[in-house]
């Protein structure tokens, strides 16, 4: 008779994940209207469905590994995100203040090249060494 051992989901876990999915939909936003939201933020199309296209893979990479890299190196590569996130945001909202056109063209560039260098960043982080009573049951 084969044994089901539930592994522990913790609330880190579950907001690492909820990240991850939070970047695969606006990724599907980004890419469904690269369109009207390029000329709202004043970028290309082309620069709008490149960076959904961006997140989409930085947060399935985000939801993949979730469960197999620690919940330390996860919160200190959310933190860098957010943290470049809002600044790159702040920068973009001063420069379209003072008559700038590149401001949209900014803060996508990172929405492009932040969610791809914290996949990298992830996947070459070492592993969590799994106890045995977290390890997936193989027997039949």
């Amino acid at each position: 008779m084969a044994q089901v051992v539930a592994s522990r989901v913790t609330r880190q876990t579950v907001g690492a994940i909820a990240d991850g999915a939070f970047k695969v939909l606006l990724a599907a936003v980004y890419i469904a209207g690269a369109a009207p939201l390029g000329r709202l933020l004043g970028t290309p199309t082309w620069l709008m469905v490149v960076s959904g296209v961006a997140l989409l893979i930085g947060g399935g990479i985000e939801i993949r590994y979730s469960r197999s890299r620690s919940m330390r190196t996860y919160t200190r590569l959310m933190i860098a995100y957010d943290s470049g996130w809002v600044l790159t945001a702040l920068a973009g909202l001063l420069m379209a203040r003072q008559g700038s056109t590149a401001g949209g063209e900014v803060w996508m560039g990172y929405q492009t090249a932040a969610p791809i260098a914290f996949a990298a960043l992830l996947i070459a982080a070492a592993p969590t060494q799994m106890t045995s009573g977290t390890q997936p049951d193989t027997s039949d």
